[in-house]
């Protein structure tokens, strides 16, 4: 009877990823017995953390690392000369000015963030494995480009637990169509999965049309069918029958999933629909993250639901903003992807610092790898895997300071070398895990997000 009534995995994922999809409760503060262990409650730390907290800001699709965060006056001065590997060199059309008081060198087109680069520590020696896009994305996330491994988000949550427990401790934001696995939790317990929410593309200058944000770009949350009472008798009984399942099989991580899944689902619908409510945030607010009708409106809602979230005790908030695969056409692309996010990040990195939370929120930028130095048709560049930037801000890491550097023309990372596992390392070192030590034993040995690499970038440790 139980096995014909349990909930599958399926339905698990789903509720959890799609806002609860069609298995949605009410509002109740019910939850399970207190006997049981939640296995979202706050752990301790392998060691005292420096953040706790991350928002990781995903640019999809390859940011030109010579046209944002490294300046290379060399590819300037050799602009269409042939390169030492094909091509011919394409220096930047865009200026690079020396930023605040510790004079990082940053793109004209980042104005904004340029404002705030006291904060960031720019890591220019990174380097991955693949120059193509699906293999270096999941890579970023996971830490191999070509098996299914957690995220990086899910092994976050795993190894320290959530702070609000009627909220997913993971979230991710307008990810991209076909990208579960860059926030799923794979052979984790799937309750360390990342709950999905749609970017809201609400536009408008008027204040009433453009601070909306009723929950609705979490689908399903309410349920306009069963009164108040039924919800509650209906997950009462579904979870008396998944509890009969997993007693009776006694090792069932996905039904074990299933089971907090729904009431997790069950209490957050009463917070989730406020949270996501932007109307509560002040005139002042808005424009600071560029939420004004313009091309930044929708990335700057993002990030300030990133923040909001953070605040409310999520553990790891992913923010995604697609089109930088800048084959061809830079000159008016990367203008306009820089229009897109250049107040909202930097409105975010302002606001948690009046807010006294970026000391102990860290906030990370990357796409999966950088671009060439020379020109792809013309007026692009190709994929480059051999040297790129990210950069970190808050969270314990040294502000002002640059790590690494790619050679003259920024084709591949010659000193402070930063692996994608390097780079998961130092994440999780900032959050208080040794990532040696943070493993998940699966089909007969011990896994974790580095596999058998990664060292921490202690020089930019604060």
């Amino acid at each position: 009877m139980s096995d014909l009534f349990s909930v599958s995995r399926r339905d698990a994922l789903k509720a959890v990823s799609s806002g609860f999809g069609y298995l949605a409760f009410s509002s109740l503060a019910a939850t399970a017995s207190a006997k049981e262990v939640n296995p979202l409650a706050p752990k301790v730390a392998h060691f005292p953390a420096k953040a706790k907290r991350v928002i990781f800001l995903c640019m999809r699709g390859g940011p030109s690392h010579v046209d944002t965060f490294d300046y290379k006056p060399a590819l300037t001065r050799d602009n269409g000369k042939t390169g030492q590997f094909r091509g011919s060199l394409l220096g930047s059309p865009w200026e690079f000015k020396q930023r605040g008081k510790s004079g990082l060198w940053i793109s004209e087109l980042l104005p904004e963030i340029g404002s705030m680069a006291d904060e960031m520590c720019l890591l220019r020696g990174m380097h991955t494995d693949r120059p193509v896009h699906p293999l270096a994305m999941t890579a970023l996330h996971t830490g191999n480009s070509q098996l299914v491994r957690p995220s990086l988000g899910a092994w976050t949550l795993y190894g320290l637990g959530s702070e609000n427990e009627s909220m997913p401790g993971f979230v991710s934001i307008n990810p991209a169509p076909g990208s579960a696995q860059h926030y799923g939790s794979a052979f984790l317990p799937a309750v360390y999965q990342g709950t999905k929410l749609a970017g809201s593309k609400a536009k408008g200058r008027r204040r009433s049309s453009r601070r909306g944000g009723d929950g609705s770009i979490v689908p399903d949350i309410k349920n306009p069918m069963l009164t108040t009472r039924q919800q509650r008798q209906q997950i009462d009984l579904i979870q008396d029958l998944n509890k009969e399942k997993l007693k009776r099989d006694q090792h069932a991580p996905a039904v074990e999933g299933v089971i907090e899944s729904y009431e997790l689902a069950f209490r957050m619908q009463s917070e989730m629909p406020e949270l996501m409510d932007l109307s509560r945030e002040s005139e002042k607010t808005m424009a600071l993250y560029g939420i004004d009708g313009s091309e930044s409106d929708s990335f700057g809602r993002q990030c300030l639901l990133a923040r909001r979230l953070s605040e409310s005790g999520v553990r790891f908030v992913e923010v995604s903003h697609n089109g930088w695969d800048t084959h061809r056409g830079m000159d008016t692309s990367i203008p306009r992807l820089c229009n897109e996010i250049d107040r909202p990040i930097a409105g975010l990195l302002a606001d948690l610092k009046r807010r006294k939370m970026l000391d102990e929120t860290l906030v990370i930028w990357s796409g999966e790898f950088g671009r060439t130095p020379y020109a792809q048709n013309g007026n692009g560049r190709d994929h480059n895997n051999k040297g790129y930037t990210s950069w970190m801000a808050g969270g314990g890491v040294k502000g002002g300071f640059s790590f690494g550097a790619t050679d003259e023309h920024g084709h591949a990372a010659v000193e402070g070398r930063c692996h994608t596992h390097d780079w998961h390392a130092t994440i999780l070192h900032l959050m208080g895990l040794n990532h040696e030590q943070l493993t998940y034993r699966h089909a007969g040995r011990d896994f974790r997000l580095t596999d058998v690499a990664g060292k921490v970038l202690t020089d930019i440790v604060a």
